[in-house]
Parts: structure tokens; C-alpha cells; sequence
């Protein structure tokens, strides 16, 4: 408990004195270790965290522990040398993109680790876009530089090349794979090294650097100095001028540069060996950017719908984005925020901008992963989770009721796989919908719908194993047992064709007051990923404009039930375009009807056609068995879009539909006796073959 009050104690540092970091990177690459070791390194916790004994910090869900896999997003908070660094761990795994896309959105700097043999991995490449998109300063550590087969200069090439980075080398490795001792320092050209102290705290520093790597290395610091110097107008002019640079001068520049994003500083070592580690706190210290730095957010007036910036201050007024919800089972619901501006008091009162509605926070707390420490109040810059709100959202802005904000929102990709559940006994569907309620809550890229034809729950989500840990907590956390369907593709219909006029007609008499809609609709396709576009082109009240929603919600609901075979439609446009209506027996139902009538009939002559959801894959394998692994996927309905040579295996990187996926970990296992890797992830969707479509029409 000691620790956690020295968190307390010095939590109200200065802004510039601050960092809210994550930390990022394809599955497996060391980003919990990394952090286990960050943890103990800053006198967080007495003893390193390890994956494979299940006792990390970071990853504390039982499913994570016994996997050896991140699932959750998990904050910490540390100190090293004076600086208070907020720290967000994130999952690798493809299928819990969410946790990483949200840590992002309310991060200010990234720790991007990659394995120093594998190099720059498809989910690395993911991370990096997803960080682009946030425009996030970020810094690079080369993992497992022990690794037999660990090639620094490679990597470093792969993130110049696939990446489109501008690195800037800062350590220089000493020895690789088993011979990995240490690095030099690029901007001191001093040579550090580890070996003594097995838990690597204290190692040994010297100016003199091995004969072996000198050159590499003199190189290696003139091209930093040069591509330093390169991003500040001063010290280009003492570069080129021949006068001599110091230490202090470049890390300054370095700082800027980083922060604007036109440098990524990169370092080396081996988390596990517990090796090189200690450079990067530094890092984060020295050149990723505080609230201080960073000076505002922007935003959106929800009453003018103007641009508005708030500055990162305790002095302005209190704004803050909800990034995540969890349900504790001590607590109940804990809404994860980032607090952009101002002070937030425990008791107090916030407005949700989005929800249009008050909230109250009753508590606040810290996070240590699943540990939390209550406060008092939080400040601009923290990272905190609220007890008390009951309507809040992920993604949703909370801030001071005489100053709204909107900050911007997160965007999720959609769900690609479903499966069916039910419940074992008649008593647990109830707390069936319930359950699903609530994971749905904490998970925004998981889905639930009732199919009230059949009868079933469909839940979907990013991929199988989300949807597996899912039916896993379900039995775990809320004691509630399902049989559970084969995961089923996310199929989607849409239209080819368009049909310029189409008539949704309902009429009813019974004794009384009837019931009349009428309404002409326009159907025309749109491109893949547009969605739905609903366009009123009503003129002259042929149909009252409080019938217009009521037409619009009728059209929605037809399409979420589909035409084909029954899946969601998407990628079209209904144009309202004419209509009649009765003075008496007109009403939002029948309008309402009406539109549903018109879109089924319309999308009967519109070219139905369905869409897949198409995967993109890479396989590793050694060279022999490159050949069979190729044809499989052919076979598959794949496109091999080429390969890649490593040091001892090929990458295959292909697209396949994910129809044609189930089941691929075994297939590949038994084509490469076990000697086969392979990473899938979502690319976008494609029409299905005619015949397959046929096929699938006569089941």
C-alpha cells in the first residue's frame, strides 16, 4: 500500500510534467513484458511480472492469464525521474482492435515495440495507421534482440519502407541474438551495458565502444545529427557550417521533432533479459509530448456547431471523453475517461453532451490495472475511471454544462462474424438478454440482435477467438451457461441495379378510422463501405413532413431484415420522392409500412446481390512448404498478393474470404507438421460468386 500513496501523494504534478502513453504492437511482441518491466524499473511494483508463471500485473483477467494474451486495455500510473507517466497496455490480438483504437483516441504519445526477427508485422502495420489516424508522436523499441535470427538494421529499414516513417536510430545494438549485451548510446556515444545484474537494474556504462561496431556506429550518429539538424533551422546552419553540435542541443530539436511528428527516435533491447529497457522510460521522458506540449483539443459547439478549442489546463473549464466501460463486479459500472481541461471533484455533477442528460460522478478512482485507489478529484491530463454515471457511452464528451464541447468520436469497424446462442435452461433467458446487455456496453465492435423469426440470439463480433473469450466470460463472471452455434460470416446484401421508381402502398379499412400510407421511392447502389443514404426529395406536402421519418425508420427496418436471405442490407440510396396521403387515416404506421413495402418490393427488381466480408492473411512458413500452403489458400477462393522472404520462413500475403476460413489453424498445422504460423484480420467486403450465391439460395 506504501506505493500506491507515493502515486497519490505526487499525483498534482505540473501539466509539463506528464505523459500519457501506450503501448502498441502486433501479438506477441513483448508489449506486456515491456510494461511489467517499465512497472518495476520505476519502484511500481517489488518483483517482475511474468506471462508465462500467470502473474503479470497488466493482464489480471483469468482468460488472459491462462492464454498468455492481452484481451483487456489496462492503465497504470508511475513515476521516473519526476515525471508521471499514465500508462495504457493494449491488446496485440486483431480480434480486440477496439481496445487499441480507443487507448489511442485519448492517448498523447505511443511506445511501438516490434520483435526484433519477425520486423514489421501486419498488426504492427494496423497500430501504425490507427495511430496516423489519431496523429499520435509515438517512439519505436526493437524488441528481443536475443532472438536467433533478431536483425536491427532490418527492422529499422522495414519501418522506414512499409511504414513510411522517418526514423531516427538512438541506440545502436551491441551483439545480437545470444551475444546481445548491450548498446550504445547515439547522442552520448557511450556504450551500456547489461549482464551483471540479472534483473537488469544496475548496469555498467563506458565511453569506450567495441572495435567491431565502431564504424557502424560513428555512422550511425553522424546520420542521427544530420537528420536532427535537418528538422531545426539553427542547428542546419551550425550542420552545415561544421560547428560542432552538443548532446542537449539535439535532444531539444529531437523533442520538437518527435512532437510534430516528423521524426520517430528508435530504440533496441530485450524485455525478457531484462536488457535495455531503462532507455526508453527516458524516452518517454524526453521526447514524447505532455498535455503542456500538446495545448488543446479541438472540438464541436453543440449549439452553434462551431469549431471550438479547449486549452489542456486545470484552469479552463472541466471537458473529458469516455473511452471505455467495464463492469466491476465491486463497484459496478467504471467509465474509463481521459480529462482533457479543468478539475473533476468526486460527488460533483457532469453533463453527457451526447446523451443530452446529467450525470453525477459519485467516486473517483486510479487505476493499477484492476487495483484502484480512490481520489478526491482529478486533473486535466489524468487518466481516471468514474463511478456514477449510468447513461455514458464510449466515446461520449462529458464537460461543464455552461460550456459544452463535442470532442471527436470513436469510430469501430464492424463485426465479421456471428454466432447463435441460447440459453441451456428456460430460467436463464432472461438474464440472457441481460448479459448480452452488459458486454455489449463494455465492447463496442460486439453486437447483439434477435431473430425473431427463428427465435434465436445472434451475437457477433471481430473474430472467433472474440467471440469465444465472450461465451467464456459469460460463464466465468455471470454464471450463465449457453449452447452455442457454429460461427457464422457476417454476410451483407446490397442492390446492382436502379430502380427509378417503386411503390410502397398500405391501406386498411376496419370500422372506424383506417389506415392509409403511400409513398414512391428511388433505389440506386452505392460504392462499397458508403453505407445507407436516405434523401427526402418531397416537394409541395405530397406527403406531410412529420410522415417523412416514419417512411425512412419502415425502409431501415426492411433492410435490416434483408430481401435475399435475410441478411442486413447496405450500400444503396433511397431517394423519397412522391406519395399520397388521407386527412384521417393517415398515420406514422402506415407510412411506416408503407417504406417497408416499397424497399422489398423495389430490391426484388434492384439486382439483389450478397457481400462477404474478405480477409486479409499472412502465413509463415518455412520455404518447403511454401508451394502447398499456396495452393490451399488458391483453393480457398484466395488471392496471393505475394511473398516475402525472411531469415529462416516466407510470408505469404494473401485475401480470402472468411466463408472459406473455418477451421484454417488445423488445416495449416497438418499441411506444415506444426511449422506454420498464420495473422488474419478484416480487409473489406466483396460480392460473392454468382454460383456460390445460387447455392446458397437452394439450402
Amino acid at each position: 500500500m506504501a506505493q500506491q500513496s507515493i502515486i497519490t501523494k505526487n499525483r498534482n504534478v505540473p501539466l509539463d510534467k506528464i505523459r500519457n502513453v501506450g503501448i502498441i504492437a502486433h501479438i506477441d511482441s513483448g508489449k506486456t513484458t515491456t510494461t511489467e518491466r517499465f512497472l518495476f524499473y520505476t519502484g511500481r511494483t517489488y518483483k517482475i511480472g511474468d506471462i508465462d508463471e500467470g502473474t503479470t500485473q497488466m493482464d489480471w483477467m483469468p482468460q488472459e492469464r491462462e492464454r498468455g494474451i492481452t484481451i483487456v486495455s489496462a492503465a497504470t500510473t508511475t513515476f521516473w525521474k519526476g515525471v508521471r507517466i499514465n500508462i495504457i497496455d493494449t491488446p496485440g490480438h486483431v480480434d480486440f482492435t477496439a481496445e487499441v483504437e480507443r487507448s489511442l483516441r485519448v492517448l498523447d504519445g505511443g511506445v511501438v515495440i516490434f520483435d526484433a526477427e519477425e520486423g514489421v508485422q501486419s498488426q504492427s502495420e494496423t497500430v501504425w495507421r490507427q495511430a496516423d489516424k489519431y496523429i499520435v508522436p509515438r517512439i519505436c523499441f526493437i524488441n528481443k534482440m536475443d532472438k536467433l535470427g533478431a536483425d536491427f538494421e532490418a527492422t529499422v529499414g522495414e519501418i522506414k519502407d512499409r511504414l513510411g516513417a522517418h526514423p531516427a536510430v538512438m541506440t545502436y545494438p551491441i551483439g545480437k541474438e545470444q551475444e546481445f549485451k548491450g548498446v550504445v548510446d547515439l547522442l552520448t556515444m557511450k556504450a551500456k551495458y547489461w549482464g551483471e545484474d540479472p534483473q537488469g537494474i544496475e548496469f555498467r556504462e563506458t565511453d569506450i565502444i567495441p572495435e567491431e561496431i565502431k564504424n557502424k556506429v560513428v555512422k550511425a550518429r553522424a546520420l542521427l545529427v544530420e537528420k536532427i539538424s535537418e528538422t531545426d533551422d539553427n542547428l542546419l546552419d551550425k550542420y552545415l557550417n561544421g560547428v560542432e553540435i552538443t548532446a542537449d542541443e539535439l535532444k531539444s530539436a529531437l523533442r520538437k521533432a518527435t512532437i510534430a511528428y516528423k521524426l520517430i527516435p528508435v530504440y533496441c533491447g530485450t524485455s525478457l533479459r531484462n536488457k535495455a529497457v531503462q532507455p526508453i522510460l527516458d524516452a518517454i521522458v524526453d521526447y514524447l509530448p505532455s498535455p503542456f506540449d500538446l495545448k488543446e483539443v479541438k472540438g464541436i459547439n453543440p449549439t452553434t456547431n462551431a469549431e471550438e478549442r479547449r486549452q489542456l489546463t486545470p484552469e479552463e473549464k472541466f471537458s473529458a471523453l469516455a473511452f471505455k466501460i467495464q463492469l466491476d463486479p465491486h463497484v459496478g459500472k467504471l467509465t474509463y475517461a481521459r480529462i482533457y481541461s479543468g478539475i473533476l471533484e468526486s460527488g460533483s455533477y457532469v453533463y453527457n453532451i451526447n446523451r443530452n442528460k446529467q450525470e453525477r460522478v459519485s467516486r473517483v478512482l486510479l487505476m493499477h490495472a484492476n487495483n484502484r485507489e480512490e481520489i478526491d478529484k482529478a486533473y486535466a491530463g489524468e487518466i481516471v475511471a468514474l463511478v456514477g454515471p449510468k447513461d455514458t457511452k464510449t466515446g461520449d464528451t462529458l464537460a461543464d454544462p455552461d460550456k459544452p464541447i463535442i470532442l471527436e468520436k470513436i469510430i469501430f469497424p464492424e463485426p465479421v462474424i456471428s454466432l447463435a446462442i441460447e440459453p441451456k435452461t428456460k430460467a436463464d433467458q432472461e438474464k440472457l438478454s441481460y448479459t448480452l446487455q452488459r458486454l455489449a456496453e463494455e465492447d463496442p465492435t460486439f453486437k447483439v440482435k434477435v431473430n425473431h423469426e427463428t427465435g434465436q440470439t445472434i451475437m457477433s463480433g471481430m473474430g472467433e477467438l472474440h467471440l469465444e473469450i465472450l461465451v467464456d466470460r459469460m460463464k466465468r463472471e455471470m454464471n450463465m451457461n449457453v449452447n452455442v452455434g457454429k460461427p457464422q460470416v457476417a454476410y451483407k446484401e446490397t442492390v446492382t441495379k436502379i430502380v427509378p421508381e417503386v411503390e410502397g402502398k398500405y391501406i386498411k379499412q376496419t370500422g372506424g378510422h383506417g389506415q392509409y400510407g403511400h409513398c414512391v421511392i428511388k433505389l440506386e447502389p452505392l460504392g462499397r463501405g458508403e453505407g445507407f443514404k436516405f434523401v427526402n426529395k418531397i416537394r409541395g406536402g405530397t406527403i406531410p413532413s412529420e410522415f417523412i421519418a416514419p417512411v425512412e425508420k419502415g425502409v431501415i427496418e426492411a433492410m435490416e431484415k434483408g430481401v435475399l436471405l435475410g441478411y442486413p442490407m447496405t450500400d444503396l440510396q433511397v431517394t423519397l420522392f412522391d406519395g399520397s396521403y388521407h386527412d384521417v387515416d393517415s398515420s406514422d404506421i402506415a407510412f411506416k409500412i408503407a417504406g417497408s413495402i416499397a424497399l422489398q418490393d423495389g430490391a426484388k427488381h434492384a439486382g439483389l446481390t450478397l457481400l462477404e466480408p474478405i480477409m486479409k492473411l499472412e502465413v509463415t512458413v518455412p520455404e518447403n512448404f511454401m508451394g502447398v500452403v499456396i495452393g490451399d489458400i488458391s483453393s480457398k477462393r484466395g488471392k496471393i498478393l505475394g511473398t516475402e522472404k525472411r531469415v529462416r520462413a516466407v510470408i505469404i500475403k494473401s485475401t480470402v474470404p472468411l466463408a472459406e476460413m473455418s477451421g484454417y489453424a488445423t488445416i495449416l498445422r497438418s499441411l506444415t507438421e506444426g511449422r506454420g504460423i498464420f495473422y488474419m484480420e478484416p480487409s473489406h467486403y466483396e460480392e460473392v460468386p454468382r454460383n456460390i450465391v445460387k447455392e446458397m439460395l437452394q439450402k
